[in-house]
């Protein structure tokens, strides 16, 4: 698993530093939860994979997860006040218009130090349901060989609102860690079929997760 010598991971101390302001956010204005944090791998190259309804999804993951995670951030992100913040925190940009094999690379620089990739498959905020994904999220699975853990995002939607509209101060958000699984690419098929199949894996366990997890925690979304 070679990113190529051009590809520099971001320092994983902004991410660590980043995920300690974070964790004061989402436990005084809000009311954070981590469930079941410890099947996230202590060590290791390890990608979560989150649904996205909503705009403090990246953030609220970030922050409650266990160990410090480098994200794929949509490149819009990276402008104005909100990309000094995002940069500062050492998140990788990445053009959702194309296969951008940039920013693929460079998760995967962080994968083969031994460190977490964050991912929305999504692609984009949509109802949460993980009904789609991008095939972004397979390949660097399949490349890494690392284990994946579907996350749920749980309470970040306003009811009724749009997908870029807050939750109200001490409002419960919740990130359930599901437990972890390795894509197994299947080499009897060419490689864009192997990888659609891969994604249609991730796609399938990821909505499983987030539909045991509303039921686990008592919400619809």
């Amino acid at each position: 698993m070679s990113p190529g010598p051009a590809v520099l991971a971001p320092d994983r101390r902004r991410a660590a530093g980043g995920r300690k302001v974070g964790q004061v956010i989402f436990r005084t204005i809000y009311r954070g939860v981590a469930v079941h944090p410890g099947n996230v791998p202590a060590s290791g190259p390890v990608i979560l994979a989150a649904n996205h309804a909503a705009f403090l999804d990246g953030p609220l993951v970030f922050s409650l997860a266990p160990r410090p995670v480098t994200f794929l951030v949509k490149q819009e992100a990276f402008a104005g006040p909100l990309g000094f913040v995002v940069r500062t925190v050492g998140q990788i940009p990445i053009d959702r218009t194309t296969g951008d094999r940039v920013a693929l690379s460079t998760a995967l620089a962080v994968l083969e130090r031994g460190d977490a990739v964050g991912i929305f498959p999504e692609g984009t905020r949509r109802a949460g349901d993980v009904d789609d994904v991008s095939r972004g999220a397979a390949w660097i699975a399949l490349r890494s060989g690392a284990p994946i853990v579907p996350v749920a995002v749980l309470g970040t939607r306003v009811r009724g609102g749009t997908a870029d509209d807050w939750p109200g101060p001490r409002s419960v958000l919740t990130v359930d860690f599901g437990e972890p699984f390795t894509l197994q690419p299947d080499l009897a098929v060419p490689g864009r079929e192997r990888l659609r199949r891969a994604s249609r894996s991730l796609q399938e366990a990821l909505a499983s997760h987030v539909r045991r997890a509303r039921v686990d925690n008592g919400t619809s979304s």
